[in-house]
């Protein structure tokens, strides 16, 4: 990934951690429990994936490359719900460049 592009990658996960936010602070009116949240919100390098975190659970997984998952293609910045703890499910819910929030909660991307 160019610099460029990698600036571009970078700027958009930090969109999606602090839209996230924005969902929860709908969901919850506590200040108290948003603060916590909102501190516990974060990015775990991988290899080929980025794994959104928040607190101890996996929120899901952001491809860092073009590749193929299961035989299904997928591009840098597409979004997955998590399989479990150490990988993506099989389909595409999403891209960290879209202007679209309505493909995921604070819970996770949306299921299909």
């Amino acid at each position: 990934m160019n610099s460029e592009n990698k600036i571009k990658y970078n700027s958009s996960i930090a969109n999606l951690l602090e839209n996230i936010k924005v969902d929860y602070s709908k969901f919850m009116s506590s200040k108290d429990m948003i603060e916590s949240f909102n501190k516990e919100v974060h990015v775990k390098p991988g290899r080929k994936f980025d794994k959104v975190m928040n607190r101890s659970s996996v929120w899901g997984f952001v491809a860092k490359t073009d590749g193929l998952l299961k035989g299904i293609p997928y591009f840098v910045g597409d979004v997955f719900k998590a399989a479990g703890w150490r990988g993506p499910a099989k389909h595409v819910r999403g891209t960290i460049f879209s202007s679209e929030t309505n493909w995921f909660s604070w819970t996770g991307p949306r299921y299909l």
